[in-house]
């Protein structure tokens, strides 16, 4: 199982490179998420968590809650998420959450291309700085950004066929795993799927 200490590097300067992301993305004015945002008085989402987790969770774009509250996963889907950790006796605060697109699309519609790679350069960057050993997709958008952007394109499939399995990607901290598992939201619709949900999440123990 993973460890619940994390030690710090002397003279890392995580915190200030994750602040630097954060302040740009607060600044973006380019794209109508940004414009939204701006004009309903709402915060960007960019991730919480440990700085030096070995496991990153990746969603798609924050919702209502989050955007209010500029924590992701903090509604009915952060509640799941909640019980899929505890499943695995795993603590979120020893994790890091975040998404692609850290502004809400309307209406909670899904998050557009030209909206993924404006965001996506922030995603990478977080990965980077995170550096975790393991990286997690929580949907179908994280998981067919992820596999291309890492190498493993001609791996990828419907997240039906291919979520609880795990993978090896390249990053430029070296070799991490990969693992695309269905989006906590399908338990909220479908009580059946947490089940299935469990029983993916126990590929994480280790």
């Amino acid at each position: 199982m993973w460890g619940n200490l994390f030690m710090v590097v002397k003279n890392d300067n995580r915190i200030e490179l994750l602040r630097k992301i954060k302040d740009e993305v607060v600044g973006l004015k380019e794209s109508f998420l940004c414009q939204e945002r701006i004009k309903n008085g709402v915060f960007p989402v960019l991730g919480e968590g440990n700085h030096y987790a070995e496991i990153m969770f990746i969603g798609e774009a924050p919702g209502k809650n989050e955007v209010a509250t500029g924590r992701p996963f903090c509604g009915a889907s952060g509640r799941v998420l909640d019980e899929l950790l505890a499943h695995i006796s795993l603590d979120r605060k020893n994790v890091y959450v975040t998404n692609i697109v850290k502004d809400r699309p309307p209406l909670n519609r899904d998050p557009r291309q030209e909206e993924i790679d404006l965001y996506a350069s922030f995603l990478d960057r977080q990965i980077s700085v995170i550096q975790p050993k393991v990286i997690v997709a929580l949907g179908r958008f994280s998981m067919e950004y992820l596999m291309k952007r890492f190498g493993l394109k001609n791996e990828l499939d419907s997240i039906g066929k291919i979520h609880g399995r795990k993978f090896e990607m390249k990053t430029d901290y070296g070799t991490a795993k990969f693992i695309p598992l269905y989006h906590p939201a399908v338990a909220l619709y479908n009580a059946k799927e947490k089940d299935t949900l469990k029983k993916d999440f126990e590929v994480l123990i280790i």
